[in-house]
Protein backbone atom coordinates (compact mmCIF):
# COMPACT_ATOMS: atom_id res chain seq x y z
CA UNK A 1 0.00 0.00 0.00
CA UNK A 2 1.00 3.78 -0.63
CA UNK A 3 1.19 5.66 2.63
CA UNK A 4 1.49 9.61 3.69
CA UNK A 5 2.25 10.29 6.88
CA UNK A 6 1.88 14.19 8.15
CA UNK A 7 3.01 16.34 10.63
CA UNK A 8 1.34 19.73 11.07
CA UNK A 9 2.74 22.89 10.07
CA UNK A 10 1.80 24.52 13.40
CA UNK A 11 4.77 26.25 15.17
CA UNK A 12 5.68 27.09 18.63
CA UNK A 13 6.79 30.85 19.16
CA UNK A 14 10.04 30.04 20.77
CA UNK A 15 10.61 27.84 17.65
CA UNK A 16 10.24 29.76 14.28
CA UNK A 17 10.67 28.49 11.17
CA UNK A 18 13.70 30.95 10.25
CA UNK A 19 15.67 29.74 12.35
CA UNK A 20 14.78 25.73 14.17
CA UNK A 21 12.80 23.52 11.82
CA UNK A 22 12.86 20.52 13.66
CA UNK A 23 11.65 16.61 11.84
CA UNK A 24 8.77 14.73 13.47
CA UNK A 25 10.57 11.55 15.07
CA UNK A 26 7.88 9.74 15.89
CA UNK A 27 6.42 9.40 12.08
CA UNK A 28 9.95 8.49 10.85
CA UNK A 29 9.81 5.79 13.08
CA UNK A 30 6.80 4.52 12.42
CA UNK A 31 7.79 4.52 8.80
CA UNK A 32 10.91 2.52 9.59
CA UNK A 33 8.53 -0.13 11.76
CA UNK A 34 5.64 -1.04 9.05
CA UNK A 35 6.37 -4.10 6.65
CA UNK A 36 9.18 -3.07 3.69
CA UNK A 37 6.78 -3.70 0.74
CA UNK A 38 4.57 -0.61 1.48
CA UNK A 39 5.67 2.37 0.02
CA UNK A 40 5.61 4.80 2.77
CA UNK A 41 6.60 8.61 2.54
CA UNK A 42 6.71 11.08 5.75
CA UNK A 43 6.16 14.92 5.00
CA UNK A 44 6.69 17.32 8.13
CA UNK A 45 4.67 20.23 6.68
CA UNK A 46 6.31 22.64 9.33
CA UNK A 47 8.75 22.99 6.16
CA UNK A 48 6.24 24.64 4.22
CA UNK A 49 3.82 26.59 6.62
CA UNK A 50 3.45 29.06 3.62
CA UNK A 51 2.54 26.63 0.89
CA UNK A 52 0.61 23.60 2.68
CA UNK A 53 -2.48 23.75 0.32
CA UNK A 54 -0.37 23.21 -2.43
CA UNK A 55 2.09 20.60 -0.73
CA UNK A 56 -0.47 18.28 0.40
CA UNK A 57 -2.36 18.38 -2.79
CA UNK A 58 0.99 17.53 -4.90
CA UNK A 59 1.58 14.90 -2.57
CA UNK A 60 -1.44 13.49 -2.64
CA UNK A 61 -1.95 13.30 -6.60
CA UNK A 62 1.61 11.98 -6.86
CA UNK A 63 1.76 9.17 -4.18
CA UNK A 64 -1.74 8.27 -4.16
CA UNK A 65 -2.02 7.04 -0.86
CA UNK A 66 -4.34 3.93 0.29
CA UNK A 67 -3.68 5.38 3.74
CA UNK A 68 -2.58 8.73 5.64
CA UNK A 69 -1.28 9.30 9.21
CA UNK A 70 -1.53 12.20 11.01
CA UNK A 71 0.43 12.83 13.87
CA UNK A 72 -1.58 16.01 16.09
CA UNK A 73 -0.97 17.96 19.18
CA UNK A 74 -3.63 19.74 21.04
CA UNK A 75 -2.86 23.14 19.35
CA UNK A 76 -2.61 21.74 16.17
CA UNK A 77 -6.33 19.81 15.88
CA UNK A 78 -7.82 22.40 14.09
CA UNK A 79 -5.34 22.48 11.14
CA UNK A 80 -5.40 18.40 11.55
CA UNK A 81 -8.94 18.78 10.69
CA UNK A 82 -9.06 20.91 7.52
CA UNK A 83 -5.81 19.25 6.20
CA UNK A 84 -8.16 15.61 6.15
CA UNK A 85 -10.92 17.69 4.62
CA UNK A 86 -8.62 18.61 2.04
CA UNK A 87 -7.06 15.16 1.30
CA UNK A 88 -10.93 13.71 1.46
CA UNK A 89 -11.86 16.33 -1.28
CA UNK A 90 -8.83 14.99 -3.48
CA UNK A 91 -9.48 11.61 -2.59
CA UNK A 92 -12.39 10.32 -0.98
CA UNK A 93 -11.72 6.89 -0.23
CA UNK A 94 -8.42 6.90 1.70
CA UNK A 95 -7.98 5.82 5.08
CA UNK A 96 -6.95 8.35 8.09
CA UNK A 97 -5.38 7.19 11.14
CA UNK A 98 -4.69 9.50 13.85
CA UNK A 99 -2.35 9.82 16.53
CA UNK A 100 0.04 11.57 19.00
CA UNK A 101 -0.45 13.30 22.50
CA UNK A 102 -4.13 14.91 21.61
CA UNK A 103 -5.49 12.39 19.60
CA UNK A 104 -4.42 9.44 22.51
CA UNK A 105 -5.51 11.64 25.63
CA UNK A 106 -8.59 12.76 24.40
CA UNK A 107 -9.64 10.83 21.85
CA UNK A 108 -13.57 11.71 22.45
CA UNK A 109 -12.49 14.78 20.73
CA UNK A 110 -11.99 12.96 17.31
CA UNK A 111 -15.14 10.37 17.40
CA UNK A 112 -17.03 13.35 15.35
CA UNK A 113 -13.77 13.93 13.09
CA UNK A 114 -13.99 12.32 9.57
CA UNK A 115 -11.40 9.51 10.27
CA UNK A 116 -11.25 5.93 10.41
CA UNK A 117 -9.14 4.90 12.91
CA UNK A 118 -7.22 6.34 16.08
CA UNK A 119 -4.06 5.32 17.66
CA UNK A 120 -3.52 5.58 21.62
CA UNK A 121 -0.20 5.79 22.93
CA UNK A 122 3.48 4.73 20.94
CA UNK A 123 2.36 3.99 17.42
CA UNK A 124 4.89 1.91 15.48
CA UNK A 125 3.71 -1.72 16.43
CA UNK A 126 -0.26 -0.47 16.31
CA UNK A 127 0.25 1.00 12.53
CA UNK A 128 2.01 -1.76 11.49
CA UNK A 129 -0.61 -4.06 12.81
CA UNK A 130 -3.52 -1.63 11.34
CA UNK A 131 -1.60 -1.95 7.66
CA UNK A 132 -1.45 -5.76 7.80
CA UNK A 133 -5.42 -5.78 8.77
CA UNK A 134 -6.31 -3.33 6.14
CA UNK A 135 -4.36 -5.24 3.63
CA UNK A 136 -5.82 -8.91 4.56
CA UNK A 137 -9.08 -7.47 4.63
CA UNK A 138 -9.83 -9.03 8.28
CA UNK A 139 -10.58 -7.01 11.61
CA UNK A 140 -9.04 -4.73 13.78
CA UNK A 141 -10.63 -6.14 17.38
CA UNK A 142 -6.82 -8.10 18.13
CA UNK A 143 -4.91 -4.78 17.16
CA UNK A 144 -3.95 -2.85 20.76
CA UNK A 145 -4.14 0.73 21.38
CA UNK A 146 -6.14 0.78 18.29
CA UNK A 147 -9.88 2.72 18.39
CA UNK A 148 -12.03 2.41 15.08
CA UNK A 149 -15.29 3.07 13.62
CA UNK A 150 -17.50 0.26 13.22
CA UNK A 151 -20.11 0.64 11.06
CA UNK A 152 -21.87 -2.57 11.74
CA UNK A 153 -25.12 -3.53 10.18
CA UNK A 154 -27.01 0.29 11.29
CA UNK A 155 -24.63 1.94 9.59
CA UNK A 156 -23.72 4.22 12.35
CA UNK A 157 -20.33 4.56 12.74
CA UNK A 158 -19.87 3.83 15.91
CA UNK A 159 -16.54 3.07 18.09
CA UNK A 160 -14.79 0.56 19.32
CA UNK A 161 -11.51 1.57 21.37
CA UNK A 162 -9.67 -2.15 22.11
CA UNK A 163 -7.51 -2.57 25.13
CA UNK A 164 -4.51 -0.29 25.24
CA UNK A 165 -0.99 -1.55 24.19
CA UNK A 166 1.35 -1.89 27.15
CA UNK A 167 4.82 1.04 26.75
CA UNK A 168 7.24 -1.25 24.21
CA UNK A 169 10.86 -2.36 26.90
CA UNK A 170 12.90 -1.29 24.00
CA UNK A 171 15.75 -3.45 24.90
CA UNK A 172 14.28 -6.55 22.80
CA UNK A 173 14.38 -4.51 19.55
CA UNK A 174 10.86 -4.50 18.44
CA UNK A 175 10.73 -1.30 17.36
CA UNK A 176 13.36 -0.47 14.44
CA UNK A 177 15.40 2.34 13.56
CA UNK A 178 13.80 5.16 11.69
CA UNK A 179 13.25 5.51 8.30
CA UNK A 180 14.90 8.77 6.95
CA UNK A 181 14.82 8.34 3.59
CA UNK A 182 10.91 8.31 3.25
CA UNK A 183 11.11 11.95 4.37
CA UNK A 184 9.69 13.42 1.04
CA UNK A 185 10.14 17.39 1.89
CA UNK A 186 13.82 18.69 2.97
CA UNK A 187 14.75 21.46 5.13
CA UNK A 188 15.48 20.86 8.34
CA UNK A 189 17.96 23.20 10.08
CA UNK A 190 18.49 24.47 13.70
CA UNK A 191 20.81 28.17 13.48
CA UNK A 192 21.92 27.38 10.05
CA UNK A 193 22.82 23.66 10.64
CA UNK A 194 20.88 20.46 9.22
CA UNK A 195 19.52 18.73 12.51
CA UNK A 196 17.88 15.59 13.19
CA UNK A 197 16.47 14.03 16.21
CA UNK A 198 17.04 10.58 17.66
CA UNK A 199 15.75 9.46 21.01
CA UNK A 200 17.55 6.70 23.87
CA UNK A 201 14.83 6.19 25.79
CA UNK A 202 11.28 6.84 26.89
CA UNK A 203 9.08 7.71 29.44
CA UNK A 204 9.64 9.87 33.60
CA UNK A 205 8.39 8.72 36.61
CA UNK A 206 8.17 12.18 37.58
CA UNK A 207 4.26 13.29 38.25
CA UNK A 208 4.63 17.05 37.02
CA UNK A 209 1.29 18.45 36.97
CA UNK A 210 1.43 20.55 33.39
CA UNK A 211 3.01 17.15 31.90
CA UNK A 212 1.26 14.20 29.51
CA UNK A 213 3.80 11.85 29.87
CA UNK A 214 2.07 9.61 32.55
CA UNK A 215 -0.95 9.57 30.86
CA UNK A 216 -0.03 8.86 27.87
CA UNK A 217 2.37 5.95 28.79
CA UNK A 218 2.08 5.39 32.70
CA UNK A 219 5.04 5.82 35.16
CA UNK A 220 7.61 3.88 33.42
CA UNK A 221 11.62 4.49 32.09
CA UNK A 222 12.53 2.32 29.40
CA UNK A 223 16.07 2.29 27.15
CA UNK A 224 17.43 1.47 23.96
CA UNK A 225 20.84 -0.65 23.85
CA UNK A 226 24.14 1.84 22.91
CA UNK A 227 25.07 -0.02 19.66
CA UNK A 228 20.61 0.74 19.01
CA UNK A 229 21.82 4.29 19.74
CA UNK A 230 24.77 4.49 17.99
CA UNK A 231 23.49 3.44 14.72
CA UNK A 232 20.94 6.06 14.75
CA UNK A 233 23.24 8.46 15.54
CA UNK A 234 25.46 7.09 12.51
CA UNK A 235 21.87 7.21 10.46
CA UNK A 236 21.42 10.73 11.17
CA UNK A 237 24.89 11.78 10.37
CA UNK A 238 24.99 10.04 7.03
CA UNK A 239 21.83 11.47 6.16
CA UNK A 240 23.26 14.88 6.57
CA UNK A 241 22.98 16.20 10.04
CA UNK A 242 25.32 18.26 12.22
CA UNK A 243 23.20 18.99 14.87
CA UNK A 244 21.07 16.48 16.96
CA UNK A 245 18.64 16.71 19.62
CA UNK A 246 18.05 13.57 21.88
CA UNK A 247 14.05 13.73 21.99
CA UNK A 248 14.16 11.55 25.45
CA UNK A 249 11.06 12.49 28.23
CA UNK A 250 13.52 12.43 30.96
CA UNK A 251 17.12 11.30 29.85
CA UNK A 252 18.51 12.32 33.62
CA UNK A 253 16.77 9.67 35.22
CA UNK A 254 19.51 7.13 35.29
CA UNK A 255 22.56 9.58 35.40
CA UNK A 256 25.17 6.91 34.99
CA UNK A 257 23.27 5.42 31.76
CA UNK A 258 23.44 9.02 30.40
CA UNK A 259 27.29 9.47 31.30
CA UNK A 260 28.06 5.72 29.68
CA UNK A 261 26.41 7.51 26.70
CA UNK A 262 28.56 10.03 26.70
CA UNK A 263 31.63 8.13 27.01
CA UNK A 264 30.60 5.82 24.45
CA UNK A 265 29.50 8.82 22.14
CA UNK A 266 33.22 10.14 22.32
CA UNK A 267 34.71 6.17 21.80
CA UNK A 268 33.08 6.34 18.22
CA UNK A 269 34.14 9.65 17.27
CA UNK A 270 30.58 10.57 17.07
CA UNK A 271 31.68 13.77 19.39
CA UNK A 272 32.32 16.25 16.15
CA UNK A 273 28.74 16.99 15.91
CA UNK A 274 26.86 19.15 18.57
CA UNK A 275 23.94 17.59 20.74
CA UNK A 276 20.44 19.32 22.32
CA UNK A 277 19.66 17.32 24.98
CA UNK A 278 16.89 17.91 27.57
CA UNK A 279 17.71 17.94 31.15
CA UNK A 280 16.50 17.98 35.08
CA UNK A 281 18.27 20.40 37.15
CA UNK A 282 18.76 18.27 40.72
CA UNK A 283 20.92 15.91 37.80
CA UNK A 284 23.30 18.55 36.56
CA UNK A 285 23.53 20.00 40.12
CA UNK A 286 24.13 16.81 41.66
CA UNK A 287 26.49 15.23 39.21
CA UNK A 288 28.02 18.67 37.28
CA UNK A 289 31.54 18.20 38.59
CA UNK A 290 31.78 15.16 36.59
CA UNK A 291 28.95 15.42 34.47
CA UNK A 292 29.43 18.87 32.27
CA UNK A 293 33.32 18.04 31.48
CA UNK A 294 32.23 15.28 30.28
CA UNK A 295 28.92 16.37 27.75
CA UNK A 296 31.44 18.97 26.50
CA UNK A 297 33.64 16.49 25.49
CA UNK A 298 30.87 14.20 23.86
CA UNK A 299 29.67 16.82 22.10
CA UNK A 300 27.31 18.70 23.87
CA UNK A 301 26.54 22.45 23.27
CA UNK A 302 22.91 23.26 24.32
CA UNK A 303 21.19 22.21 27.52
CA UNK A 304 17.17 22.53 27.84
CA UNK A 305 17.08 22.62 31.66
CA UNK A 306 13.75 22.36 33.33
CA UNK A 307 13.94 25.02 35.54
CA UNK A 308 10.05 25.83 35.65
CA UNK A 309 10.33 28.44 37.92
CA UNK A 310 12.31 29.48 41.10
CA UNK A 311 9.25 30.15 43.49
CA UNK A 312 9.31 27.19 45.75
CA UNK A 313 5.53 27.85 46.16
CA UNK A 314 4.98 27.40 42.37
CA UNK A 315 7.37 24.25 42.08
CA UNK A 316 4.87 22.90 44.79
CA UNK A 317 2.20 23.46 42.07
CA UNK A 318 3.53 22.30 39.02
CA UNK A 319 4.92 18.92 41.20
CA UNK A 320 8.00 19.95 39.98
CA UNK A 321 9.74 20.36 43.27
CA UNK A 322 11.61 17.41 43.71
CA UNK A 323 13.40 17.71 40.45
CA UNK A 324 14.69 20.96 40.89
CA UNK A 325 16.07 20.13 44.15
CA UNK A 326 20.05 19.78 44.89
CA UNK A 327 21.32 17.40 47.60
CA UNK A 328 24.35 17.17 49.56
CA UNK A 329 25.46 14.00 51.37
CA UNK A 330 22.02 12.72 50.72
CA UNK A 331 20.89 15.76 52.60
CA UNK A 332 18.18 18.71 50.56
CA UNK A 333 19.98 21.81 50.31
CA UNK A 334 17.55 23.54 48.25
CA UNK A 335 16.80 25.24 44.70
CA UNK A 336 19.23 22.73 42.26
CA UNK A 337 19.31 25.76 39.32
CA UNK A 338 21.67 28.40 39.92
CA UNK A 339 24.21 25.70 40.61
CA UNK A 340 23.04 23.44 37.43
CA UNK A 341 23.30 26.68 35.09
CA UNK A 342 27.04 27.41 36.79
CA UNK A 343 28.26 23.91 35.95
CA UNK A 344 27.03 23.96 32.49
CA UNK A 345 28.87 27.72 32.03
CA UNK A 346 31.76 26.14 33.39
CA UNK A 347 32.28 23.60 30.53
CA UNK A 348 31.07 26.30 27.69
CA UNK A 349 27.58 24.81 27.14
CA UNK A 350 24.40 27.30 26.58
CA UNK A 351 21.26 27.12 29.18
CA UNK A 352 18.11 27.27 27.06
CA UNK A 353 15.76 28.16 30.73
CA UNK A 354 13.02 26.56 30.54
CA UNK A 355 10.40 28.20 33.02
CA UNK A 356 6.33 28.53 33.64
CA UNK A 357 4.70 31.54 34.69
CA UNK A 358 1.70 32.71 35.50
CA UNK A 359 0.50 29.71 37.92
CA UNK A 360 -2.63 30.19 39.76
CA UNK A 361 -0.93 31.85 43.14
CA UNK A 362 1.44 33.99 40.45
CA UNK A 363 1.40 37.88 41.31
CA UNK A 364 3.11 40.48 39.09
CA UNK A 365 5.87 40.52 41.65
CA UNK A 366 6.42 36.55 41.42
CA UNK A 367 6.25 36.72 37.25
CA UNK A 368 8.81 39.61 37.37
CA UNK A 369 11.39 37.58 39.81
CA UNK A 370 10.96 34.62 37.34
CA UNK A 371 11.74 37.32 34.35
CA UNK A 372 14.65 38.73 35.97
CA UNK A 373 16.20 35.14 36.71
CA UNK A 374 15.80 34.04 32.97
CA UNK A 375 17.59 37.73 31.87
CA UNK A 376 20.78 36.99 34.12
CA UNK A 377 21.04 33.57 33.84
CA UNK A 378 19.72 31.86 31.29
CA UNK A 379 21.23 31.84 27.14
CA UNK A 380 17.97 31.79 25.55
CA UNK A 381 14.95 32.17 27.56
CA UNK A 382 11.88 29.38 26.34
CA UNK A 383 9.47 30.47 29.06
CA UNK A 384 5.83 29.03 28.83
CA UNK A 385 2.45 29.53 30.37
CA UNK A 386 0.58 26.57 32.47
CA UNK A 387 -1.66 25.44 29.55
CA UNK A 388 -4.51 23.07 30.56
CA UNK A 389 -4.03 19.95 28.19
CA UNK A 390 -6.44 17.00 28.32
CA UNK A 391 -6.07 14.62 31.39
CA UNK A 392 -2.72 16.67 33.15
CA UNK A 393 -3.30 17.13 36.70
CA UNK A 394 -2.89 20.67 36.36
CA UNK A 395 -6.23 20.52 33.93
CA UNK A 396 -8.49 19.86 36.67
CA UNK A 397 -6.97 22.46 39.09
CA UNK A 398 -7.51 25.42 36.47
CA UNK A 399 -11.17 23.94 36.69
CA UNK A 400 -11.61 23.78 39.89
CA UNK A 401 -10.47 27.19 40.65
CA UNK A 402 -12.39 28.64 37.44
CA UNK A 403 -8.98 29.75 35.96
CA UNK A 404 -9.74 29.22 32.23
CA UNK A 405 -10.16 32.13 29.97
CA UNK A 406 -9.62 30.68 26.81
CA UNK A 407 -11.11 27.39 24.75
CA UNK A 408 -9.46 27.74 21.51
CA UNK A 409 -7.66 25.07 21.70
CA UNK A 410 -5.54 26.64 18.29
CA UNK A 411 -4.01 28.99 20.83
CA UNK A 412 -2.60 26.48 23.33
CA UNK A 413 0.80 26.65 21.67
CA UNK A 414 2.16 27.51 25.43
CA UNK A 415 3.34 30.92 24.93
CA UNK A 416 -0.18 32.57 24.69
CA UNK A 417 -1.80 32.63 27.93
CA UNK A 418 -5.14 31.04 28.15
CA UNK A 419 -5.75 30.85 32.10
CA UNK A 420 -5.80 33.20 34.95
CA UNK A 421 -3.83 33.57 37.72
CA UNK A 422 -5.89 34.87 40.98
CA UNK A 423 -4.51 37.91 40.61
CA UNK A 424 -3.99 38.88 37.45
CA UNK A 425 -5.83 38.07 33.46
CA UNK A 426 -4.56 36.19 31.01
CA UNK A 427 -3.17 38.77 28.79
CA UNK A 428 -1.37 40.65 31.19
CA UNK A 429 0.23 37.62 32.18
CA UNK A 430 1.37 37.22 28.42
CA UNK A 431 2.20 41.10 27.84
CA UNK A 432 4.89 40.64 30.51
CA UNK A 433 6.15 37.75 29.33
CA UNK A 434 5.76 38.90 25.43
CA UNK A 435 7.44 42.41 26.72
CA UNK A 436 10.55 41.22 28.30
CA UNK A 437 11.38 37.82 26.48
CA UNK A 438 12.52 39.81 23.15
CA UNK A 439 15.01 41.67 24.17
CA UNK A 440 16.24 38.19 26.15
CA UNK A 441 16.68 36.45 22.64
CA UNK A 442 18.77 39.13 21.50
CA UNK A 443 21.68 38.45 23.74
CA UNK A 444 22.11 35.13 22.16
CA UNK A 445 23.44 36.75 18.90
CA UNK A 446 27.07 36.86 19.48
CA UNK A 447 27.02 32.88 20.65
CA UNK A 448 25.72 32.27 17.11
CA UNK A 449 27.88 34.32 15.88
CA UNK A 450 31.00 32.73 16.87
CA UNK A 451 29.61 29.33 15.66
CA UNK A 452 27.59 30.16 12.40
CA UNK A 453 28.49 33.31 11.01
CA UNK A 454 27.30 32.97 8.03
CA UNK A 455 23.98 31.95 9.47
CA UNK A 456 23.28 34.98 11.55
CA UNK A 457 24.98 37.43 8.88
CA UNK A 458 22.29 36.59 6.04
CA UNK A 459 19.02 35.80 8.71
CA UNK A 460 19.43 38.23 11.23
CA UNK A 461 16.89 40.37 9.76
CA UNK A 462 14.68 37.46 9.55
CA UNK A 463 15.08 36.33 13.12
CA UNK A 464 14.67 40.18 14.66
CA UNK A 465 11.70 40.79 12.19
CA UNK A 466 10.36 37.54 13.87
CA UNK A 467 11.05 38.12 17.31
CA UNK A 468 9.49 41.85 17.50
CA UNK A 469 6.54 41.06 15.43
CA UNK A 470 3.59 43.71 15.93
CA UNK A 471 6.61 46.54 17.31
CA UNK A 472 7.27 50.11 15.05
CA UNK A 473 9.87 52.63 15.46
CA UNK A 474 7.53 54.46 17.41
CA UNK A 475 7.24 51.34 19.74
CA UNK A 476 10.95 50.79 20.06
CA UNK A 477 12.03 54.52 20.92
CA UNK A 478 9.09 54.81 23.19
CA UNK A 479 6.77 57.05 21.61
CA UNK A 480 4.07 54.48 21.46
CA UNK A 481 2.43 52.35 23.76
CA UNK A 482 3.96 48.77 24.12
CA UNK A 483 0.41 47.48 24.86
CA UNK A 484 -0.62 48.67 21.27
CA UNK A 485 2.38 46.91 19.75
CA UNK A 486 1.27 43.85 21.54
CA UNK A 487 -2.07 43.57 20.15
CA UNK A 488 -0.46 44.07 16.62
CA UNK A 489 1.92 40.93 17.66
CA UNK A 490 -1.71 39.05 18.82
CA UNK A 491 -3.12 40.06 15.53
CA UNK A 492 -0.36 38.68 13.78
CA UNK A 493 -0.08 35.31 15.68
CA UNK A 494 -3.87 34.57 14.89
CA UNK A 495 -3.44 34.87 11.17
CA UNK A 496 -0.26 32.88 11.44
CA UNK A 497 -2.14 29.93 12.79
CA UNK A 498 -4.36 30.04 9.65
CA UNK A 499 -2.19 27.31 7.48
CA UNK A 500 -4.82 25.94 5.23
Amino acid sequence: MNVLLLSMPDSFEHMPSVGIRMPNGGLTSIAGNVDPHHQVAVADLILVQQHVRETVTRLVRDLEPQVVGLSIMTFQRRTAERVIELVRSLKPDVKFAVGGYDPSLAPEDYQGMNIDYLIRGEGEVTFRELLRAIEAGRGFESIGGLSYRDDGESGEGGWVHNPARSPHRLEDGEVRLPKRDARALTGYTFLGRQVDVIETSRGCTYDCSFCSIIEMRGRNFFTYSFDRVLADIRDARDHGARTLFLVDDNIMLNVRRFEALCEAIIAAGLNHLDYFVQAMTSSIANHGETLAPLMKRAGFRYVFLGIENILDSDLEFLRAAAKNTARDNGQNTGNATLKAIDYLHRNQMYVVGGLIVGNPGDTRESIEANLEFARRYVDWPYIQHPTPYPRTPMTKDFRDQGLIQNERLEEYDGTTAVVRTQHLPAEEVEFMRWKAERWMKTHHIPVVFRHDPWFVLTHTPKMLAHTFRGSSIRSALGLEDQRKAFQRYKEIRKAEREYV
